[in-house]
């Protein structure tokens, strides 16, 4: 496992890469391009059709790690959940990458972003909201608001997004998503739902020329790695599962 499993109930590395063209959807191109993947990790064996147009390759769910690859009208994704290491997952997505501009014919032109994800979830049964503001806080300006007498959270997502050049066009987004309503926080009657966090690195627009798209995401997940290491595992993950552990 990696050294990230130990953080949260679920980890795992998604790719994604939006076009600005349709992509093809072809029978033969489609089933061609999922061979090539099936011949690297021949365990990939459930294939089938979702939404009419987004074609998904996947291993069997019930391990609980699990891989994905998925071809939707204009977009070409890859993930791995709760990988046993971040090169195992990071070789799935430079396989797809790399099969894209010959089957599927991605031009490092069409690149309308390409991104890479890292996501963490916890199960929690309760008020998403409340527990992220109480193992986070919400910063001087909202303490007095958050403490208004008989008041309960009842959306509490807390994000940010970094520009790390002058155009904009690298950037890297600390997320989370919550999957509490007011309803349930009305009731008192809550599931045990996932508690999200995303540490997603960006890149918009065309690659740069001579630039491959394998060589653009691992400069994304570099990029990503140290943001989770620098600004996510200490200061959210970590206080996150120690909220967690005393309800």
């Amino acid at each position: 496992m990696t050294q990230y499993a130990s953080l949260a109930d679920d980890f795992y590395v998604n790719m994604n890469l939006a076009t600005e063209m349709e992509l093809p959807g072809q029978r033969e191109t489609i089933l061609h391009f999922f061979e090539r993947v099936q011949k690297r990790f021949p365990t990939m064996r459930k294939f089938y059709c979702r939404d009419k147009r987004d074609f998904v390759l996947e291993e069997e769910k019930d391990q609980g790690r699990y891989r994905w690859a998925a071809v939707e009208s204009k977009r070409l994704c890859s993930g791995q959940v709760n990988p046993s290491s971040l090169d195992a997952v990071l070789d799935q997505h430079r396989l797809v990458l790399d099969l894209a501009p010959t089957f599927l014919s991605i031009s490092p032109l069409d690149c309308e972003a390409l991104d890479v994800l890292f996501g963490f979830d916890f199960a929690f049964r309760g008020n998403h909201n409340a527990l992220l503001a109480e193992a986070l806080g919400v910063g001087p300006a909202f303490d007095r608001a958050a403490e208004l007498p008989g008041g309960r959270v009842i959306n509490y997502e807390p994000s940010l997004t970094i520009s790390l050049d002058e155009d904009c066009r690298v950037q890297v987004r600390v997320s989370t998503e919550t999957r509490t309503n007011a309803f349930q926080v009305r009731t008192g009657d809550f599931t045990e739902e996932q508690l999200s966090v995303y540490v997603t690195a960006r890149q918009y627009g065309s690659l740069e020329p001579g630039t491959t798209y394998v060589e653009a995401m691992d400069r994304l997940a570099t990029l990503a790695r140290e943001v989770v290491d620098t600004c996510v595992v200490d200061q959210i993950l970590r206080p996150l599962a120690r909220t967690i552990s005393l309800k």
